[in-house]
């Protein structure tokens, strides 16, 4: 079997905050096999779809050695990493791994069509029957809107909520760190959301924060041991990603329970905050960090620490499908992420 054509699909659905990218390809055995690299804003999804029609025909051999068309795609491993080591002047993370990503969901596609079988079987095979998920909790500008949407997912069935209490005040620059800080206001009308969340859904909801990395580490370690009242099961991003000893710092001096990952993008990166004991959780995004492929490997690697892996979610539904997968096979997992309301934009 041989790759005979790759295609982008560049789209904005209605209702979307961002641009979604898929890539099919096609095989000269009739199989068309689809992925995704959706990225986050800022023009990322139509960098990375350049980048797929540079991989397609190689530009007649100007920036690579082979392009997509010709390859056997059987060979998932071989061709992650010749496009990981590929961009890897570009410092390999992030763009790299993205444009990875939707090729290698593709090609798990097209291997599970080509055998009949589930990707989650070629993995290896079920762990479980189902994968639990948890939602987005909406309307966080008001505290009684806020509450009647939880009330709202938990009657649906959800038993997980994640929102970012701290996002009316620092939503303007959302993960766009400016000084680290938040007013005393914004941090007590955060305190009173969780609060009450956590008397309206009760002690057996699990709820979790994401504060999208926006603190600095004296207001990260301060909000981390203030939260802590209200039993979260963990506090999300609360420090940009890049320093890994501002996390240690932060691991000194809060006992709450610790999640990122969605700017940590290979094996690589999450290899010191395990070995170390930094995070309780970790979130790898399978749009972004390589893939089925990559995604099973850092699962692997965390579970020789113990720690679950949930993958993160902010792109469109094949994120979901696929995670769904990976976590079909692995045994150390705790939700998948969704949003309640991004069901409609999947479906448009």
């Amino acid at each position: 079997m041989k790759i005979t054509d790759l295609r982008v699909y560049l789209t904005r659905p209605e209702g979307s905050n961002r641009s979604w990218l898929f890539v099919e390809i096609d095989t000269d055995e009739g199989i068309t096999g689809v992925g995704e690299s959706t990225n986050s804003g800022g023009g990322g999804a139509l960098v990375v779809g350049r980048a797929y029609e540079m991989l397609k025909n190689d530009l007649e051999g100007q920036d690579f050695s082979e392009g997509m068309v010709g390859q056997d795609p059987a060979n998932i491993d071989s061709i992650w990493h010749k496009i990981y080591r590929r961009f890897g002047t570009l410092g390999s993370r992030g763009f790299g791994t993205t444009v990875a990503s939707g090729i290698d969901m593709a090609l798990w596609d097209i291997k599970g069509k080509a055998l009949g079988r589930p990707v989650w079987d070629l993995l290896g095979g079920k762990m479980r029957d189902s994968v639990p998920v948890y939602s987005h909790v909406g309307s966080i500008n008001d505290i009684d809107s806020c509450v009647a949407d939880a009330n709202r997912q938990v009657a649906l069935g959800y038993q997980a909520l994640k929102l970012d209490p701290f996002s009316p005040e620092m939503g303007k620059h959302h993960r766009r760190y400016i000084d680290g800080k938040i007013s005393p206001a914004g941090a007590e009308y955060a305190d009173d959301l969780m609060g009450a969340l956590r008397d309206a859904v009760g002690p057996n909801i699990e709820l979790m924060i994401d504060a999208h990395g926006n603190f600095d580490v004296s207001t990260a370690s301060e909000l981390c041991n203030r939260m802590m009242k209200h039993n979260l099961t963990w506090f999300e991003e609360p420090l940009q990603p890049e320093s890994l000893d501002a996390h240690r710092q932060l691991r000194r001096n809060t006992d709450i329970n610790l999640c990122i990952g969605e700017r940590k993008y290979t094996r690589w990166d999450f290899a010191p905050y395990l070995q170390e004991g930094l995070v309780n959780y970790i979130m790898p995004d399978i749009c972004w960090t390589g893939g089925i492929s990559e995604m099973k490997r850092i699962a692997i690697l965390a579970e020789t620490y113990y720690v679950p892996i949930r993958p993160h979610d902010a792109s469109g539904a094949f994120n979901v499908v696929t995670g769904a997968h990976v976590l079909m096979n692995v045994p150390n997992i705790y939700r998948l992420e969704m949003s309640d309301h991004s069901l409609k934009n999947y479906n448009s």
